[in-house]
């Protein structure tokens, strides 16, 4: 939008133009190599993929306690978030896969709670529909969809965050 103001001095009209700023938006592909992407408020996209491994000497929460320090950075140094988006998984291979799931999904829904930061879960197929264009699309396919997009996930983690965050982005959190 393209205001004119007068400037007494002159009588001469400058334009000032005015942006609406986007405060960033994060997604995630939670697990023990947890994939992101985040578009900051001048919309670049940035993304990569961060280890929650722990080592033989942590206890079992470390990972957790880990997880919300990296969000609690990642928010200080992007500003703060309007949203978080993240892959909704529903079937998990195995027992623990699906316990470690649901401790990053409690870590992150309790942070984002006690920031007043939106949050929201995007269903596999939804996600791999949107950008593979098959809800049953393999990690292969999903990684070609990210790449063919101009993008350069180093593995499928990063590649799925890449494609909540593109989701997120142009359905508006699936709004469209």
């Amino acid at each position: 939008m393209t205001h004119a103001v007068a400037l007494h001095s002159a009588n001469i009209i400058h334009p000032l133009t005015t942006h609406i700023v986007q405060r960033p938006i994060l997604a995630l592909d939670l697990g023990t190599s947890t994939g992101w992407a985040l578009r900051t408020s001048d919309d670049l996209i940035t993304s990569g993929t961060v280890s929650f491994r722990p080592s033989r000497y942590d206890g079992g929460g470390m990972r957790y306690v880990r997880f919300r320090a990296w969000l609690d950075q990642l928010a200080k140094d992007a500003g703060p978030l309007s949203a978080i988006h993240f892959e909704e998984v529903r079937r998990h291979v195995g027992t623990d896969a699906a316990h470690l799931y649901g401790g990053f999904l409690a870590t992150l829904t309790t942070w984002c709670e006690q920031r007043d930061v939106a949050y929201q879960g995007a269903p596999v197929g939804t996600i791999k529909r949107f950008i593979a264009g098959k809800g049953n699309a393999d990690k292969a396919a999903v990684i070609a969809a990210v790449r063919a997009r101009g993008y350069a996930p180093a593995d499928d983690n990063e590649a799925d965050a890449i494609a909540i965050l593109l989701w997120a982005i142009e359905t508006k959190g699936g709004v469209r």
